[in-house]
C-alpha cells in the first residue's frame, strides 16, 4: 500500500505527515533518526484527504483550539508497541504519566524497560502522545522530537488545562 506524506510547518518544527490510504501512519520529526520508524517508500502530494484532516487538527491543537484528536490511525509495529501506543491515546490532555504506570496500565508491570523502548518508536508523536510520558521521577526523558519541543508540548497542554480549569 503506498504512503503519502506531506509537510507541516508547526511551533516544533518541521512535521512529515505520512498516511495510506487507510490512516495516518506517521508524524516524523525535521530531526527524525532513520529507521526509527519503518516505512514504505514515501510519495510526497499535496492534498491527501488523511493528510488534509491530519494537517487541520494538528494546527488547531497548536493554537490551543483542540485537546483530542480525531482520526483514523494505521499503527503498524509489534503487537506490544501497538498496547503501548493504545495506551498513550487514554493519557488526558494536560497530563502525564509514567513509564511504570504504563506498563501497570497494560499488565506487564516488569516490563518498564520495554514500554521505554516502544514509546521512543511511537510513530504517531503528538496524536499519539508519548510526549505525556515522563520518568518516576517526574523529570523529562527521551523523545524523538527532542527535549525542548516535549517542553513545548507540555507547556502548551499545560496552559490549555488552566484555561479550561478557569472556563469553568
Amino acid at each position: 500500500m503506498p504512503c503519502f506524506s506531506k509537510t507541516l510547518p508547526s511551533p516544533v518544527g518541521l512535521l512529515t505527515l505520512v498516511s495510506n490510504d487507510l490512516g495516518l501512519q506517521a508524524i516524523l520529526w525535521e530531526t527524525e533518526h532513520p529507521n526509527r520508524v519503518r516505512l514504505g517508500e514515501l510519495t510526497p502530494t499535496l492534498s491527501h484527504p488523511v493528510l488534509d484532516e491530519a494537517a487541520r487538527q494538528l494546527e488547531q491543537y497548536f493554537a490551543g483550539q483542540r485537546q483530542q484528536f480525531d482520526l483514523p490511525l494505521a499503527f503498524n509495529g509489534t503487537e506490544f508497541q501497538q498496547k503501548v501506543w493504545h495506551a498513550l491515546l487514554t493519557i488526558p490532555f494536560g497530563e502525564t504519566r509514567s513509564y511504570s504506570q504504563i506498563a501497570q496500565q497494560i499488565g506487564l508491570p516488569a516490563a518498564v524497560r520495554a514500554v521505554g523502548a516502544a514509546n521512543g518508536r511511537n510513530p504517531l508523536s503528538i496524536v499519539a502522545p508519548c510526549h505525556r510520558v515522563i520518568g518516576a521521577s517526574g523529570a523529562l526523558t527521551g523523545f524523538a522530537g527532542g527535549l525542548t519541543a516535549k517542553q513545548v508540548l507540555l507547556a502548551l497542554e499545560q496552559r490549555g488545562a488552566i484555561q479550561q480549569c478557569l472556563d469553568l
